[in-house]
């Protein structure tokens, strides 16, 4: 009988540990999201009742097709923007990538983009 009540703890154990990592992982990559999320509504949008604006965010991934597509598959407003260093600082071997947030579930699209691993930073864009 002992046996069997270590074995249970152990299960259990491991068990809640998978789920603690499953759950960290997912909290983990809001650090790389730099933008105020609570100014933001349903619809992605901040400012006054009659002046409601979307903003416009930029990151940098490899400058690879593979990679254009992967973040073309998650963020529909993406536009690629290859040799411009953009406020983020796209190295030569990146491209700046500039998404909206005026799109449905924004938030769901900013942390599928900064889950992935060559996504460093996602901040605002200010177009300057």
């Amino acid at each position: 009988m002992r046996v069997l009540d270590t074995l249970f703890f152990a299960c259990l154990l491991f068990s809640t540990s998978c789920v603690e990592l499953k759950r960290a992982a997912g909290h983990g990559v809001w650090h790389k999201v730099e933008i105020d999320l609570a100014q933001l509504d349903a619809d992605g949008l901040r400012g006054p009742p009659d002046g409601k604006v979307s903003i416009s965010y930029e990151f940098c991934i490899p400058n690879t097709a593979h990679c254009m597509d992967q973040v073309k598959a998650i963020d529909q407003t993406v536009q690629f923007m290859p040799g411009s260093r953009g406020r983020i600082g796209a190295s030569k071997q990146q491209c700046l990538c500039i998404g909206s947030t005026h799109q449905k579930d924004y938030t769901k699209v900013l942390r599928s983009l900064a889950e992935l691993p060559y996504v460093e930073r996602i901040i605002e864009c200010h177009f300057e």
